[in-house]
C-alpha cells in the first residue's frame, strides 16, 4: 500500500451543456465520509431547486472507501460515470456533486452516461491536482519531569503538535507522515515513563 495519494488542493467547478440541460458541476477535497456527506448536503441545499444532484466519492490511500448516487436518474448513468472519473484520475480524498437543470429534451441513458462523465471530468480538470503523504496521529503520555527529553525529540522530527495539556501527567497528540509513526514512537519508548493512547 502507498503512503501517497492524489487529491485536489481546493474545490473546483466545472460545467457542461447538453441540448438545453446544465450539468453543474464541484469537485471538493473531504477527508472522510462523513465530510463529503456534508459537502453533498450543503450542494443539495443550495440547489434545492434542481431537478437532480448526483454524486460520488472516494475516501482513504487504498481508494477502498467509495459511494456513488444516482439521486432519481436512471440507474448507472449519473453516480457511476462520476465515480469513474475519480478512478480515471486516480483521486481519493475527494467527493463530486453534479447539478442537473433539465432542459426540457431527455438525452437517454447514453446521453446522460457521457454529460454526468464530462461535467466531472471537467470539474477535476478545473482543479490543482496535488500529491500527499498519508497522515498519521500519535497521542502519548508522560510525567512532567519528561517534558525536556519529549521535546528534544519532538523538535528533531518534522511534526505537527495537534493539541497537548500539561499537568502532573502531560499528553500530547501529533501529526505526521505514517511510515514515521512507528520510528516515533520506538524514539520516544526509549525515554521511559511514555504510554500510547490508540
Amino acid at each position: 500500500m502507498s503512503d501517497f495519494f492524489r487529491t485536489i488542493k481546493a474545490t473546483s467547478q466545472g460545467l457542461y451543456k447538453e441540448k438545453m440541460s446544465k450539468f453543474i458541476s464541484y469537485a471538493v477535497p473531504v477527508q472522510s465520509a462523513d465530510e463529503a456527506k456534508a459537502v453533498i448536503k450543503q450542494y443539495q441545499n443550495q440547489y434545492h431547486d434542481a431537478r437532480h444532484v448526483c454524486w460520488a466519492y472516494m475516501i482513504g490511500t487504498d481508494r477502498s472507501e467509495f459511494l456513488s448516487n444516482d439521486n432519481g436518474e436512471p440507474s448507472g448513468t449519473a453516480g457511476k460515470p462520476i465515480l469513474g472519473q475519480i478512478n480515471s484520475f486516480e483521486l481519493t480524498n475527494i467527493v463530486i456533486v453534479v447539478i442537473r437543470y433539465f432542459g426540457g429534451i431527455k438525452l437517454g441513458t447514453s446521453g446522460l452516461i457521457v454529460a454526468y462523465r464530462e461535467a466531472a471530468a471537467e470539474a477535476i480538470r478545473a482543479g490543482e491536482i496535488i500529491e500527499c503523504h498519508e497522515q498519521a496521529n500519535v497521542t502519548f503520555t508522560f510525567p512532567y519531569l519528561g517534558m525536556n527529553d519529549v521535546m528534544k525529540v519532538l523538535k528533531s522530527e518534522d511534526l505537527k503538535i495537534v493539541s497537548q495539556d500539561f499537568d502532573n501527567c502531560c499528553t500530547i497528540t501529533v501529526q505526521l507522515n505514517a511510515d514515521k509513526a512507528e520510528p516515533l514512537k520506538k524514539r520516544l519508548a526509549d525515554i521511559g515513563g511514555i504510554s500510547f493512547v490508540d
